[in-house]
């Protein structure tokens, strides 16, 4: 990782998009600001999340997107004005192959603690009118990550995300995307997850266990609505 930086930061407020007959509540649609923001342990000032259920919370108080993503979804589906996937940091310099889980970054004089790679759902759809686009996102790896907050702060548009700390185990954003949502018949790879179960969220560890008895979860109705 070299010259980590804050691209963009992005606040929004809960709206609702329409979806397959029915309106759904998100705070999806976001926009940037040049000011400084504080940031406490339930994520940005001026942020809101339609379903705490599924979104939000401490240990996904702030979403981080690699900028690097987006020339690659130009050349698939046009121009994205950023933040086009609801984060609240646009980054450069740091992507999901990047990051351990655990991993502690200064940002302005905020900390934060990489907690897990985000799971796409159909909200992304909803928000850009393309019907499979939370199915695209998730096949193709470009997911961006949460984060919660170890040290509330202010973080403004172009600080660095300054390595503070990197677990031993080694294990990325990218690598428990894979196991948890593409590569889900890769049980030698959510046995070695497991036996580092603290660094995920607790869910996902009962699921990785779950699977290894023979049982697989349905994706759909977070994929689709």
């Amino acid at each position: 990782m070299t010259d980590a930086h804050v691209v963009a930061v992005s606040t929004g407020v809960v709206r609702q998009l329409p979806w397959r007959g029915r309106a759904v509540a998100t705070g999806i649609a976001k926009s940037p600001t040049a000011q400084p923001v504080a940031v406490g342990p339930l994520g940005l000032a001026g942020d809101e999340q339609g379903d705490r259920d599924n979104h939000g919370g401490p240990n996904k108080a702030v979403l981080l997107y690699p900028g690097e993503h987006y020339a690659a979804w130009a050349g698939e589906i046009g121009e994205l004005a950023t933040p086009a996937f609801g984060e609240n940091l646009t980054t450069s310099g740091l992507l999901e192959s990047d990051v351990v889980l655990g991993a502690v970054y200064a940002v302005g004089s905020v900390l934060l603690q990489v907690s897990q790679p985000r799971r796409p759902c159909y909200k992304l759809a909803a928000h850009h009118g393309i019907d499979d686009l939370a199915v695209r996102t998730q096949r193709s790896g470009r997911t961006g990550f949460y984060c919660r907050v170890l040290r509330p702060g202010r973080l403004v548009r172009g600080d660095r995300l300054v390595l503070a700390d990197r677990p031993a185990h080694g294990i990325t954003a990218a690598e428990v995307h894979r196991v948890v949502n593409l590569d889900r018949g890769d049980l030698v790879a959510a046995r070695r997850l497991l036996r580092h179960a603290e660094v995920l969220p607790e869910s996902w560890a009962k699921m990785l266990a779950r699977r290894l008895g023979g049982r697989l979860e349905d994706q759909a109705a977070r994929l689709h609505g």
